[in-house]
């Protein structure tokens, strides 16, 4: 995954000024790229001397950028094709890893490839499958029962019309093939079209995607490893796109932080659960020209902590986002 956003064939990574100056990369070190794509994050840190990369991405369709830093880069830059919840399994010497990336969006190149399926726009098959997966959109869709496909579509997309629409979805299949095309008319038959506010289609995408890709789990055990391999004084960073992202890594970050015992309302953190130091409870937005140069970069947002202690119990963590795992777990009766 990448934020990187296409216009007029041109790929503008978000945000990419304001993490250059989090992570510092002028004085040398190690970083991650968890989320490689078009590798704009990458190449960046790689123009300061003395720096090294390891990527990682799942999706293979981006080898070609991959092969491109390892000719200019050579041994500086190394390229793994594996989701980023499995970083420990790498063995990577991290005595002087300085940051961890995470870059939730998804390119204009990948949203365009039909055979990807990610947009309700192509007339293609409903795959969405961004590699490394056990099964696509188009499985979910046709044989997952009423109430699974609606409790995705709920809690994955917040669709207020999941019901409907999951109802509409399981009508059809029984005498018809739902491709792309078919699912889009299936939600425009259910919610009226308003132009001044985002495509009907959005929220139940994003939740077919949310689900194929398993992008709860991997958002929180990406989270939850990188922090384990990551030197005390390590920088996590994370540009995300939609709430449901935000709110994991929002909580991730305050609630092992300092930044919970600033309100009298709250009971006081003990010393050992604060594992991060938060410059800002609040994220950093793109500025009002990045969003003038690049339109979809207004929904960007970046969280970032320094990790101050070495202890790593996140149970709670995980306790509070189940219900989401949950969710996710229906993928089993595939």
């Amino acid at each position: 995954m990448s934020a990187t956003i296409n216009l007029e064939k041109k790929h503008f990574p978000v945000l990419l000024d304001e993490l250059i100056s989090i992570l510092s990369p002028l004085y040398g070190g190690t970083f991650i790229d968890c989320t490689f794509g078009q590798g704009h994050y990458s190449k960046k840190i790689l123009e300061f001397k003395g720096n090294k990369i390891i990527a990682l991405d799942r999706d293979k369709d981006v080898h070609p950028q991959s092969k491109l830093l390892i000719k200019k880069f050579k041994h500086r830059f190394q390229f793994h094709n594996i989701k980023f919840s499995q970083i420990k399994k790498l063995d990577l010497e991290t005595k002087y890893l300085k940051g961890i990336i995470f870059d939730l969006g998804y390119s204009t190149i990948q949203i365009n490839d039909p055979n990807k399926g990610l947009s309700f726009k192509n007339k293609s098959k409903l795959n969405m499958k961004m590699g490394i997966n056990d099964f696509s959109a188009h499985e979910v869709i046709h044989n997952l029962g009423f109430d699974e496909i609606n409790k995705i579509i709920k809690y994955f997309g917040d669709e207020a019309k999941s019901k409907l629409i999951s109802r509409k979805i399981v009508n059809l299949r029984k005498t018809n093939n739902i491709n792309t095309e078919e699912l889009v008319k299936i939600i425009d038959s259910v919610k009226r079209k308003n132009p001044k506010k985002i495509n009907n289609a959005t929220k139940t995408f994003q939740a077919l995607r949310i689900f194929v890709n398993k992008e709860i789990s991997e958002l929180i055990y990406g989270l939850i490893n990188s922090y384990e391999i990551l030197p005390i004084g390590g920088i996590i960073a994370v540009v995300t796109f939609h709430s449901l992202e935000d709110k994991i890594v929002k909580f991730f970050f305050k609630n092992y932080s300092e930044i919970q015992n600033k309100s009298r309302y709250l009971p006081k953190v003990k010393d050992e659960q604060i594992l991060f130091k938060l410059n800002s409870k609040k994220p950093i937005y793109p500025s009002e020209k990045e969003v003038q140069m690049n339109a979809p970069s207004r929904s960007a947002k970046l969280r970032y902590g320094i990790k101050l202690s070495q202890k790593s119990d996140f149970g709670d963590f995980i306790k509070k986002f189940q219900h989401l795992l949950d969710i996710e777990n229906i993928s089993e009766k595939l």
